[in-house]
């Protein structure tokens, strides 16, 4: 967003003066993306320093305790999970990352990964051996720890033998350990029960399929 030399002056006087990027946001009426780049290298003056830490304290201590609200509801809301619940979620993971010809899960997320082979495993019974597991991951990402951190993850003892696909380049963003692909064989079936149960729930929980429901009711 381009805005007008006197506002880039405005943002950068109340940085130096301690104000935070939301704080500037909400003066200025200017987006905080463009107010961080404006001033992401103006320093704080000195005499504003004990008002920059004493706001960021804070912002700290109202980001933990709204952290500790959520997680109480949260607990709240998801006492138990039960195996009908884990299939809901094994479900719908699927639907958003996975393949739809044969069964095969991809991401970079470790945790989702962990859960999805989970899930799998102790849900719908997959054995382990028929879990087949490979990465891609960029050039400059060390190979050995990458088998390592998803060896970890999956349960699968994964080695040079691995399949790999190497991408030019370097790792961006939160791709550590690159992307995990599992594949599950001969899983026709499983396919097959996943997408019914994505089916079940798209249609108790579309609105036109309740719209159908009640003008039948």
């Amino acid at each position: 967003m381009a805005i007008s030399p006197d506002s880039v002056a405005v943002i950068k006087g109340l940085r130096r003066r301690g104000y935070s990027i939301p704080e500037i946001s909400t003066r200025t009426g200017v987006p905080r993306t463009t107010v961080q780049r404006y001033s992401k290298s103006v320093p704080i003056a000195r005499q504003y320093q004990d008002r920059w830490h004493a706001r960021r304290n804070a912002s700290k201590i109202m980001s933990e305790r709204a952290w500790r609200t959520a997680d109480e509801r949260a607990r709240k809301t998801v006492s138990k999970i039960s195996t009908r619940d884990l299939a809901l979620i094994g479900a719908s993971l699927y639907w958003a990352e996975g393949a739809k010809r044969d069964l095969t899960f991809t991401n970079t997320d470790s945790r989702m990964i962990e859960l999805f082979v989970f899930i799998l495993r102790n849900v719908f019974k997959v054995p382990l051996d028929d879990l087949t597991v490979s990465l891609r991951i960029y050039e400059d990402l060390k190979k050995g720890a990458c088998l390592r951190h998803w060896s970890r993850v999956t349960g699968v003892h994964l080695t040079n033998a691995t399949t790999i696909s190497v991408l030019r380049g370097k790792k961006s963003g939160k791709l550590e350990y690159g992307m995990c692909r599992i594949r599950v064989k001969k899983s026709g079936w499983l396919l097959k029960e996943i997408f019914s149960i994505i089916n079940r729930v798209f249609e108790q929980c579309s609105p036109r399929s309740s719209m159908d429901r009640t003008a039948h009711s």
